[in-house]
């Protein structure tokens, strides 16, 4: 038992110590590794240029098969608690958005072949809006939205 914990520690170790040789001679960047991250998707100021430039398009279609769950109104706006889960067969893909942020996109994730289409994250809002999930499909993409009012230390802003 001991021992197969020592060959753990010393695998994560080599491997972390190779990485940081990598990135010390210059074979590896920051930029390399977050080469695939969508960079304009979430610093796109609207929620169209956002899903276009995330998704491809911004033609939603509005689901009751898009199920979201936040609270009606969020106390604290840095940590508002949302769930989405969906009933659609082969969704790609769950993106979570603020409509009242700057920058509205908060979350997109990427979904395997055989993933449950459920996602449960908190979230930061800057203003009371709608809080709006979009289930990428084969067929296009779905939506539904669900207002949730953010108050500033719970007396209702």
């Amino acid at each position: 038992m001991i021992d197969a914990k020592r060959r753990t520690l010393l695998k994560g170790s080599l491997g972390a110590s190779a990485i940081g040789v990598a990135v010390s001679a210059g074979l590896l960047t920051p930029g390399a590794v977050l080469a695939n991250w969508p960079e304009a998707a979430f610093e796109a100021t609207e929620t169209d240029a956002a899903l276009n430039s995330l998704l491809g398009s911004d033609a939603t279609e509005t689901s009751d098969q898009v199920k979201i769950k936040a609270p009606d109104i969020a106390e604290n706006g840095a940590v508002v608690p949302v769930t989405v889960e969906s009933d659609v067969e082969g969704a790609k893909s769950i993106s979570i958005i603020a409509a009242g942020n700057s920058s509205p996109l908060i979350a997109s994730f990427n979904l395997g072949a055989d993933a449950v289409p459920f996602v449960s994250t908190r979230i930061k809002m800057a203003e009371t809006a709608d809080v709006i999930a979009v289930v990428q499909t084969e067929n296009g993409l779905l939506s539904n939205a669900k207002p949730v009012k953010v108050t500033i230390g719970g007396c209702g802003g």
